[in-house]
């Protein structure tokens, strides 16, 4: 049977991706290097896209580019082309085969959104609050909602 830390050690893995020609035509190299998201970068991109969801594609793939390293500004001034077909290439290496909007609904999950209180309101992190089981989950929320938190 996989340990946990086989299945833990795959999102470290990095993928070579050949951006397509139209996209980039002048350039020689057109080959970026991406990674997988995992669990704890989906949960910080819905907390961070909480006002503006047109953020999310642009920092899923800011998240999962590994060379060259971008800043969010430079992800702003891609071309939307270049930005949707790296989105793609993200989803596909994570297993992601949903939408972006469909990855964001599901963002909207009562478990993740238990999780996202937590970390918010208790300062826990991801793997704090990944230790809980679904009652202690609960307990706290309703412990939360019982302050008015």
């Amino acid at each position: 049977m996989i340990s946990a830390e086989d299945l833990i050690a795959g999102a470290a893995a990095e993928h070579a991706v050949e951006i397509p020609q139209a996209l980039l035509p002048e350039a020689e190299d057109r080959r970026v290097v991406l990674r997988a998201l995992t669990v704890r970068d989906l949960r910080l991109i819905a907390r961070a896209v909480r006002d503006n969801d047109d953020l999310s594609g642009a920092l899923m793939v800011r998240q999962a580019l590994i060379d060259p390293s971008l800043s969010l500004d430079q992800i702003g001034a891609l071309p939307a082309g270049l930005l949707q077909f790296l989105l793609a290439e993200v989803n596909r290496i994570s297993g992601i085969t949903a939408s972006e909007e469909d990855v964001v609904g599901a963002l909207e999950d009562p478990l993740v959104q238990a999780s996202l209180l937590l970390s918010r309101e208790l300062g826990w992190t991801p793997e704090e609050v990944g230790k809980l089981t679904l009652g202690e989950t609960m307990l706290h929320v309703a412990a939360l909602r019982g302050r008015g938190g």
